[in-house]
């Protein structure tokens, strides 16, 4: 698998945990389990930022 292939799995993998923790935030009405929930949609932003860095290491390592 290519790196990118596997980026793009991995971005697939984060947007289907980014939609599940948006329905469970929009299903409860537990103050605490939104409390988690939005940690755990921290966690996943954290994420994200991680991989657009990786991305643009990559594609400044293409161009190099």
């Amino acid at each position: 698998m290519s790196e990118s292939d596997e980026a793009l799995k991995r971005a697939e993998e984060l947007l289907a945990r980014l939609e599940a923790a948006r329905a469970k935030l929009e299903a409860t009405e537990d103050p605490q389990q939104a409390v988690d929930v939005l940690a755990e949609l921290a966690e996943i932003a954290k994420a994200v930022e991680a991989e657009v860095e990786h991305a643009k290491r990559e594609a400044e390592h293409e161009v190099d």
